[in-house]
């Protein structure tokens, strides 16, 4: 079992940057992947970004419609990672969810969720 929790969520302007962190419970943490997910309201989760497990070379997936503008990186050391958010948009509010398991942009390949952190973007 990992338990993930999130934090850094918050109200910004758009054009403006955040950063997202995600603190694992266990050091089993670095033996999956982790992704980032968000979910709008009425709508439903979408795949945001991914990078692989530590053995994985750290591989990256992202959605094109954070290409360019998100970066995710990871502590294998540290039980960590966390989601760079640049030129935000309005359109990028959400509640954003890490998530543990396998590399992919599928909800349902990953076994662990965290609570999520609301980020607002403000026009």
């Amino acid at each position: 079992q990992v338990q993930l929790v999130e934090s850094g969520g918050g109200l910004v302007q758009a054009g403006g940057s955040l950063r997202l962190s995600c603190a694992a419970s266990r050091r089993t943490f670095s033996n999956y992947a982790m992704g980032w997910f968000r979910q709008a309201p009425g709508k439903e989760r979408e795949f945001v970004a991914a990078i692989g497990s530590s053995w994985s070379g750290s591989m990256t997936k992202y959605a094109d419609s954070v290409k360019g503008r998100f970066t995710i990186s990871r502590d294998y050391a540290k039980n960590t990672g966390s989601l760079q958010m640049n030129s935000l948009q309005p359109e990028d509010t959400a509640v954003y969810y890490c998530a543990a398991g396998s590399l992919s942009d599928d909800a349902t390949s990953y076994a662990y969720w965290g609570q999520g952190t609301q980020v607002t973007v403000s026009s």
